[in-house]
C-alpha cells in the first residue's frame, strides 16, 4: 500500500467535507498496539479495527482549528476482516481510514440510529470518490 496513495485518498476525503486545509496523521499498526490504546483510552481491552482521536474537541479545541486529529488502523485486523469479507485489503483499508476520519468531524455510530445512517451514507459518499485509486 503506497503511503502516496493513501495521502492522496486522504486529501480527497478532506476536500469532499469541505476542509481542504485540514491537517491529519494516520498511523498504522498492529493488534496488540491498538489493543493497547484501546484499553487506555475507551476502557476497551480488544483489539479493534480503526480509533479515532479527534483534535476539535474539548477544552483546547480552538487553538488550532486545521489540526483534525490521528486515525489509528490496525493493518493485522483489517487484512482479518478483508479475508472474512471476501473483499480485498485496500477496499477494507480504504472503509476504515474513511470512516476514522468522518469519526474526527464528529459523525458517531454509536449513539443514535440516525446518526449511524448519516455517517455511513456520508462513508459510501466519500467511499465512491476515492475508489480506484
Amino acid at each position: 500500500m503506497p503511503l502516496e496513495t493513501i495521502k492522496q485518498k486522504a486529501l480527497v476525503a478532506l476536500n469532499a467535507l469541505d476542509c481542504p486545509d485540514g491537517e491529519l496523521s494516520i498511523v498504522l499498526t498492529d493488534d496488540p498496539q491498538i489493543q493497547e490504546l484501546n484499553r487506555e483510552y475507551l476502557h476497551r481491552d480488544r483489539a479493534t479495527n480503526v480509533m479515532a482521536f479527534p483534535m476539535l474537541e474539548g477544552e483546547f479545541q480552538d487553538i488550532t482549528p486545521s489540526l483534525l486529529g490521528d486515525v489509528v488502523i490496525s493493518v493485522e485486523t483489517a487484512n482479518k476482516e478483508a479475508q472474512m469479507a471476501d473483499m480485498s485489503f485496500m477496499e477494507r483499508f480504504d472503509q476504515l481510514l474513511i470512516h476514522g476520519i468522518l469519526h474526527l468531524f464528529g459523525y458517531d455510530h454509536e449513539h443514535d440510529e440516525q446518526e449511524a445512517a448519516e455517517m455511513e451514507d456520508k462513508a459510501a459518499e466519500l467511499l465512491t470518490l476515492i475508489s480506484g485509486m
